[in-house]
C-alpha cells in the first residue's frame, strides 16, 4: 500500500488504453476496468510485454449494469482502503436506441449512471487517499431533456450522447462543491478529438472527418496522465481542463 492506486474505466481501447500505458509506466498500482474479457486480457498482455509493471491488474465490470457496478465497488473497497485517482473514461455511442439490463437507455446508463454510481460508492476510499476524480467528457452544450431522459419520445444519437457529456459536467461540478474541504477533488477533462472506435456506428463521412481532425490517443492521454500524477494538480478542484490547462465550461454546466 505504499504505492498510489489508480483506477481507470474504459481501458481496452482509444484514450483509455493510452492512459493505462501511461500510468503503468509509473510503476504504481494501476487497476484497469473493462467490460469485454477477451479485450481485457489482450490489453493486459500488451501492457505486460512492453511495460512489465507487476502492479497492473485488469478487472471486469459492465458500467451499464448497476448491479455489476455495485459488485465491483464492493470488491474494490474490500481490497483497497484508499484510492488516489479515479479516471472515469468509459463511454459509448450507439446509433440506434438500446436499453440496458436495468431498463435504461444505453448511453445514459453507460456514460452517466454507471460512472455516477461507481464514483459515489468509492467516495470513502477516495477521501482516504485525498483522491483525484477525473471525469473525461467534452464541452457539450446539449442540455439533458429531463422530461425524456430515456429518449423514448425522441432519439437522436448525437444529441443523446451530447446530453450524457453535459451530465458528466453537471455531476463533476456539483461533486466538487460537495468535496470541498475533504481533501478529495473532482475535475472534468476535455481530451479533444482523439482517434478511437467511439464513433464506429456513425456514417462513414462523419467518421472520416473526425479521424482527420483527431490526434493520436497517446497524445490526448498524455495530458490526462499529467493531471493524474503531477503534484501541482493536487489542489485543483471543480475545474474543466484541456491540455492540462483550465478552460471555461459551457455556461449551463455551472447552473446549480
Amino acid at each position: 500500500m505504499d504505492k498510489r492506486i489508480f483506477l481507470v474505466t474504459g481501458a481496452t481501447s482509444g484514450i483509455g488504453k493510452a492512459i493505462a500505458f501511461g500510468l503503468a509506466k509509473t510503476g504504481e498500482t494501476v487497476l484497469l476496468l473493462a467490460r469485454d474479457q477477451d479485450r481485457r486480457n489482450a490489453v493486459y498482455e500488451e501492457i505486460m510485454s512492453q511495460v512489465q509493471n507487476p502492479n497492473v491488474d485488469i478487472l471486469t465490470c459492465d458500467l451499464s449494469s448497476l448491479g455489476s457496478v455495485r459488485n465491483f465497488a464492493a470488491f474494490i473497497k474490500s481490497k483497497y482502503p484508499r484510492i488516489d485517482v479515479l479516471i472515469n473514461n468509459a463511454a459509448i455511442v450507439t446509433r440506434e436506441r438500446q436499453v440496458s439490463a436495468d431498463g435504461y437507455e444505453m448511453m445514459f446508463a453507460t456514460n452517466h449512471l454507471g460512472p455516477f454510481l461507481l464514483t459515489n460508492l468509492l467516495l470513502d476510499p477516495l477521501r482516504a487517499g485525498a483522491g483525484r476524480i477525473l471525469n473525461i467528457t467534452a464541452p457539450s452544450a446539449t442540455k439533458p431533456r429531463f422530461e425524456d431522459l430515456q429518449s423514448k419520445e425522441s432519439f437522436n444519437y448525437l444529441n443523446v450522447f451530447g446530453a450524457t457529456k453535459m451530465m458528466n459536467l453537471l455531476f463533476t461540478f456539483e461533486l466538487a462543491r460537495r468535496l470541498e474541504g475533504s481533501g478529495a477533488t473532482a475535475n472534468a477533462i476535455h481530451p479533444g478529438l482523439a482517434r478511437s472506435n467511439l464513433m464506429h456506428e456513425s456514417p462513414a463521412l462523419l467518421r472520416g472527418f473526425l479521424w482527420l481532425a483527431s490526434v493520436s490517443p497517446e497524445r490526448a492521454a498524455n495530458d490526462i496522465v499529467r493531471v493524474a500524477i503531477l503534484p501541482e494538480f493536487e489542489p485543483v478542484n471543480g475545474k474543466f481542463l484541456h491540455k492540462a490547462k483550465v478552460i471555461k465550461p459551457p455556461a449551463y454546466a455551472l447552473d446549480r
